[in-house]
């Protein structure tokens, strides 16, 4: 019963998952003091950047709509955080190191019903229709 547990524990990919939860939980404290304490304040130049003071009330009931405006903000502060200074740079990073060459196409479109085809083939196996050598 423990060999189970201890073979289940020291697999690679439960390591790599709390690996991963670890690392991911620190970024985000990253992410989340950049957007905090460098973007936020972009924010406050022209004007306020707490609107959590906003709110209206009826019949009795009060809707803090200013805190769901600061909510709104932090998340699009966070998401383009994360875009334009990971997303961007990674995808820019593995388009540099893409060593492969480009895949030929190998199927071409029936010309009748549009289905995918190979290339050699004469006639399409959808629809049967005679397409001729590939050119």
């Amino acid at each position: 019963m423990l060999k189970g547990f201890k073979e289940f524990i020291l697999r690679g990919h439960v390591v790599d998952l709390a690996v991963g939860v670890v690392i991911g939980a620190a970024f985000g404290d990253v992410v989340a003091s950049f957007t905090k304490n460098l973007l936020t304040p972009l924010i406050a130049i022209p004007g306020s950047a707490d609107f959590s003071s906003l709110h209206f009330t009826i019949s009795g009931s009060r809707f803090d709509y200013g805190v769901f405006f600061n909510a709104l903000i932090a998340f699009l502060l966070v998401a383009a955080a994360v875009y334009y200074f990971v997303v961007v740079p990674v995808n820019t990073l593995m388009d540099r190191r893409k060593t492969e060459p480009p895949v030929a196409a190998t199927t071409r479109d029936c010309p009748e019903c549009l289905s995918s085809i190979p290339l050699a083939a004469r006639r399409c196996a959808f629809c049967t229709a005679e397409v001729g050598a590939a050119a």
